[in-house]
């Protein structure tokens, strides 16, 4: 029982981490430790780590929503086609060999780290507000539809390609986009557990309880972390009229100091 509390309460770090950091989803994490150290079967596995997602990414979401990180209106469309297309995916893969599943989902994984390292992520939430309604709803149904196909078709990783597709096709800002991220996970992996554990059978339970635990635990650490901000609230143009009034009264106490000042465009020296 100790080895099993250790092994799930580690777990529960990396996977709360990841989830409360970067919206990854707690099976990157969670599984392969259930199935290397505590021997559990792969598909079980599985559904502990999707058990231990709801909550973890639940609470992340929470956190980011209240932060206004959170896209939820266009977060609901992208999560019904998310769910629609996953079937469409899993219906498909089972037709693909397995050895070509492996690897597009290592082709995947490794697109996605190339693209956070060549380009990353330099959106504003002033640029995405400047995007249409209209267009933002089109975009998350067509990019809900992508992501529930890969995630259907490759069985994992639905966390980080939602990461990956938020911030490249759809533009958002990295904070919105991991906080819309985990609330669409909350849902997916949801119906994920309970599809395991219909299908499986019941799970470990204190593997399953400890797992949670962990995880919602850490989720919850992080995401409030991820979320802190500065006590400086100052909007751009108000924070550059607050440095220049600061600079102007530093400079004009300094005796025989000439400064440049522009009044209505035009450059005005000041003894």
């Amino acid at each position: 029982m100790l080895t099993k509390l250790i092994v799930c309460f580690i777990a529960g770090i990396g996977a709360g981490l990841g989830t409360g950091f970067a919206g990854m989803s707690a099976a990157a994490v969670i599984s392969p430790m259930l199935i290397t150290f505590l021997h559990i079967p792969a598909y079980e596995a599985v559904g502990i780590a999707l058990s231990s997602d709801v909550l973890a990414s639940a609470v992340s979401a929470y956190t980011y929503g209240k932060h206004k990180n959170l896209d939820i209106k266009n977060g609901i469309v992208m999560m019904i086609s998310v769910l629609c297309f996953t079937l469409v995916g899993s219906y498909i893969s089972s037709l693909i060999p397995s050895h070509a599943m492996g690897g597009f989902s290592v082709f995947m994984t490794l697109l996605l780290g190339i693209k956070f390292i060549v380009r990353p992520v330099m959106t504003t939430k002033d640029s995405m507000e400047a995007v249409s309604p209209k267009k933002r709803f089109i975009q998350s149904i067509l990019c809900g539809m992508l992501i529930g196909f890969i995630c259907g078709f490759v069985g994992a990783g639905g966390g980080m390609m939602m990461l990956l597709i938020l911030t490249s096709v759809l533009g958002y800002e990295l904070k919105t986009a991991v906080g819309t991220s985990v609330f669409i996970m909350t849902f997916t992996a949801f119906t994920g557990a309970v599809s395991h554990f219909a299908i499986g059978g019941a799970p470990d339970w204190w593997s399953m309880a400890f797992c949670i635990l962990s995880t919602f635990l850490w989720a919850r650490v992080a995401a409030k972390f991820a979320n802190k901000t500065s006590p400086d609230h100052l909007e751009p143009c108000d924070r550059s009229r607050a440095v220049r009034s600061w600079h102007f009264n530093y400079c004009s106490e300094l005796p025989g100091l000439k400064m440049p000042l522009l009044v209505n465009n035009v450059s005005k020296d000041i003894d």
